[in-house]
Order: structure tokens, then C-alpha cells, then sequence
């Protein structure tokens, strides 16, 4: 197990990474400066491990295509008495290869060994593969 740990998680309602950028925009003046915040409902028992380097990386659409880096956790209620945990984010979007992946509910932790790596700076765009392929490939174990 190396000294961090990344988090997976779909980006429900965005159909590409700059439908995720543009509501992040938008969500701006509700946050910090130069960060963003993702609530989620449950708190990641490996903190630490999150922490000391871990990244969120975004499924859009079928396939991980990128990440922001995980500066923070803060508790946060959700208005219904629920405590939920908010992932304070880099306010960069950093995008990656893309690695088709299956729908799941939640978030699942991701070992940096397994996680895509990023794209070259040069290269700001790489298409995700048709979601019939890239389920194909999901199927077949090659994510």
C-alpha cells in the first residue's frame, strides 16, 4: 500500500469535464478562494492515507477523465441533521487519460498504482471512448 490514497467517484449530471468546470464556476462565490467543495455522505476512514497526497478522480460519462487534488475534509450538516463529509478540492482541474470504468453508487477508494495517469500539459483534451467500448472493456477486466 503506498503513502496515499486516491477516491473514485462519478460526476453525476455532467456529460464532459467542462460541464464540471462550468458548475464548479458557477458554485465558486459559495466557497473558499481557490477551492472547491464535493459533499459526500460518508467520511473515508483512511483520512490520512486521503490526505497526504490523494486526489478525487471523476467518472464522466463511462470513463475517468480527471482528477482535482484533495486539500481537505470538513464536516459538514446536511441540513437534515446529517453529518456528511465535505472533500475540499484544488480548484484545478487536472485531466487524465481516460480509463473507462462501471457505474457504482458512492465513492471507492483508488490506489495511485491504478490510478490513470495525467495528460501531457500540451494536451488539454482526450476523448472518452464510445461507452459501448468502454463498457466492453470494463466487462473484460481491462478498465
Amino acid at each position: 500500500m503506498g503513502e496515499f490514497v486516491n477516491i473514485l467517484k462519478l460526476c453525476v449530471g455532467a456529460d464532459s469535464i467542462e460541464d464540471l468546470e462550468d458548475w464548479q464556476r458557477s458554485q465558486a462565490p459559495h466557497w473558499p478562494p481557490g477551492v472547491a467543495i464535493h459533499v459526500t455522505r460518508m467520511w473515508p476512514k483512511r483520512e490520512d492515507e486521503v490526505l497526504a497526497g490523494g486526489s478525487l478522480y471523476w467518472v464522466i460519462k463511462g470513463a475517468v477523465l480527471a482528477r482535482q487534488k484533495i486539500v481537505g475534509l470538513k464536516r459538514v450538516d446536511g441540513g437534515d441533521g446529517v453529518q456528511r463529509c465535505a472533500l475540499v478540492l484544488d480548484r484545478e482541474v487536472i485531466r487524465t487519460q481516460a480509463a473507462p470504468r462501471r457505474p457504482f453508487q458512492g465513492w471507492r477508494y483508488l490506489d495511485p498504482a491504478d490510478s490513470p495517469p495525467d495528460l501531457p500539459k500540451g494536451r488539454q483534451r482526450e476523448e472518452p471512448l464510445p461507452e459501448h467500448l468502454a463498457r466492453a472493456l470494463a466487462e473484460i477486466g481491462l478498465r
